[in-house]
């Protein structure tokens, strides 16, 4: 398949930051999830390839058309940013058409489309109420209303689950499945992996402005899994739980916490050794208070990648 997006050595820095190293990326038809830890130059990326920011060196590409300084390509793309910018004292509806108008839209026109917009997002019953009176779903939802409101042919989407309650999550990745079923690419981002895998099997994992990998969901997992996790437990016996967790084939680097009832251990099976734990804990009588895992979080992930 022909590349929609399509970089070639991109970077950007501002000042002394670099906030993109050299990206070279090809980026298909269907939706493809941008994945990595806060900071790790997501929105740098998607701020370049939609034209919003000019390329420190390198070049980028959309439809085979250059973006930056390319008004006419800005009538394919729509954007969802990360960040809120409303006018809190207009209605969704107002806001919608307004940026419609913007795009050079008639005003009956725009104001058409306002509507199929946030019917599409299921806002329709909220249209006329304020901005400053809606929940953070709701303005998610007016995000990514403005943003194919007029038909783009690419939607580029910065963290839209952000802050969302479960239920709010699951109405924007159905509405964001569905959207390659009206012939849009989408390129979403987030900072965790089961969101991105709810939506899509194909991944790019970027960090401190680099691209570390991409692919499909298994490859991704594979180095994801690879990843060894620290797993503290407080319980009423740690040292009894040391000693039975010492024979545990898949433990490794065991210590006791600063504490005296927590034991810290590491294993390159997380999924099974959670698993296998609570039947430990009751065959051995062990009360337990607490299991984390301090470094269950993509930034430890992809310092292990990078050979921190």
């Amino acid at each position: 398949m022909t590349a929609v997006i399509c970089t070639k050595s991109l970077s950007r820095w501002y000042g002394n930051v670099l906030g993109l190293n050299d990206v070279s990326l090809d980026i298909e038809p269907g939706i493809t999830g941008l994945l990595g830890p806060n900071g790790a130059g997501k929105s740098t990326f998607m701020k370049l390839v939609s034209g919003q920011m000019k390329p420190s060196s390198g070049r980028t590409s959309v439809f085979g058309e250059r973006v930056w300084n390319n008004p006419p390509i800005f009538r394919r793309l729509g954007f969802c940013p990360e960040q809120d910018a409303f006018h809190e004292g207009v209605t969704g509806w107002e806001f919608v058409k307004g940026l419609l108008e913007l795009q050079g839209f008639s005003s009956r026109e725009a104001a058409d489309r306002a509507v199929r917009a946030l019917e599409f997002v299921e806002m329709i019953s909220d249209k006329d109420r304020r901005i400053r009176s809606y929940s953070r779903g709701m303005r998610q939802r007016v995000k990514i209303a403005q943003s194919l409101a007029h038909d783009p042919d690419l939607l580029i989407l910065d963290e839209p689950l952000n802050g969302l309650d479960p239920l709010g999550k699951r109405k924007i990745i159905r509405l964001i499945k569905d959207f390659p079923k009206a012939g849009r690419t989408v390129l979403v981002s987030s900072h965790v992996l089961p969101e991105i895998e709810a939506m899509t099997s194909r991944i790019v994992l970027i960090h401190q402005g680099r691209i570390l990998a991409e692919g499909d969901i298994h490859y991704i997992r594979d180095l994801i899994e690879a990843h060894p996790h620290v797993i503290s437990v407080e319980c009423s016996d740690p040292r009894r739980l040391a000693g039975i967790l010492v024979r545990e084939e898949d433990i490794a680097r065991l210590q006791f916490g600063a504490d005296g009832r927590t034991v810290v251990f590491e294993t390159h099976a997380r999924d099974k050794v959670f698993s296998r734990l609570p039947r430990l804990f009751v065959e051995n009588g062990i009360a337990v208070e607490s299991i984390t895992s301090p470094d269950d979080n993509l930034q430890s992930v992809f310092d292990y990648l990078v050979g921190k």
